[in-house]
């Protein structure tokens, strides 16, 4: 199941679009979620979701409204088996950036920021950029959907590092793709490792492309602290959706 939070509901309907499209091409179901501040004004927020969904001639669908206070994202996501989570990005919303990837740091699934301003979500050009950390090639699997599923061109954006991780990692990813007819292409970006994922955005840009899947930090630094991982500022700074994709050491092997 594809499960989509809304915080404001009159800003919702590209994101609700893009959901119902991508579920329709995933084969999956969809499911909205929302947040209120007190279990006084959980009906409200229930019924506002539906009447919604009706005035944007959208099918409908579990609606599902908690209380902030006594649950997290992760534990309703968990709660309802979710397997995919959309996230409203609000305008004028980037300083909760931060707030909202420490919420979502126990995820064990991917979780795509969606703003306001974007028109519906466009799948037929992904960026995956490739780093030299093992966990990298997590990502391989849900770009390898992507193409089978939606019809995607993938284009890994390998990053231009002295040593050999990355290129192995872009190695192991293209012998997941080949196993599928899905149409892939390897790029050498101009940046290193620890920047690859900001070329990602300005190429994903340049060739107007729909998303940009990007590994989340598996530790936070100090600077990471004081001024946010590197996810944050790919997720404020592009004009495109961005998939993030928490590590595991328990999939480090690639799968379908």
């Amino acid at each position: 199941m594809i499960l989509v939070q809304i915080q404001q509901l009159n800003t919702a309907q590209a994101l609700l679009r893009s959901v119902l499209n991508l579920s329709t091409q995933l084969g999956k179901s969809y499911s909205i979620l929302s947040f209120v501040d007190s279990d006084e004004l959980l009906a409200g927020r229930h019924d506002e979701l539906n009447t919604l969904l009706d005035e944007q001639n959208l099918p409908d669908t579990h609606v599902f409204t908690r209380n902030s206070k006594t649950s997290t994202i992760s534990s309703v996501c968990e709660e309802l088996e979710a397997s995919f989570l959309f996230i409203q990005l609000l305008s004028g919303q980037a300083k909760f950036i931060r707030t909202f990837l420490n919420d979502c740091r126990d995820l064990r699934i991917p979780y795509l920021f969606f703003k306001d301003s974007f028109s519906d979500l466009r799948l037929k050009n992904v960026i995956l950029p490739v780093g030299f950390l093992e966990e990298e090639l997590e990502k391989a699997q849900f770009a390898a959907a992507f193409g089978r599923f939606c019809g995607s061109h993938i284009k890994i954006l390998l990053a231009n590092d002295y040593g050999s991780k990355a290129a192995t990692n872009a190695d192991k990813m293209k012998l997941l793709f080949d196993k599928f007819d899905f149409g892939y292409t390897l790029e050498k970006a101009t940046k290193d490792s620890f920047k690859v994922e900001a070329e990602a955005i300005q190429v994903a840009e340049k060739e107007q492309a729909g998303i940009i899947i990007v590994s989340a930090s598996r530790d936070y630094g100090l600077d990471d602290i004081l001024f946010g991982p590197k996810e944050y500022h790919v997720v404020k700074k592009s004009s495109v959706p961005v998939l993030l994709v928490n590590p595991r050491g328990d999939l480090y092997a690639l799968c379908d």
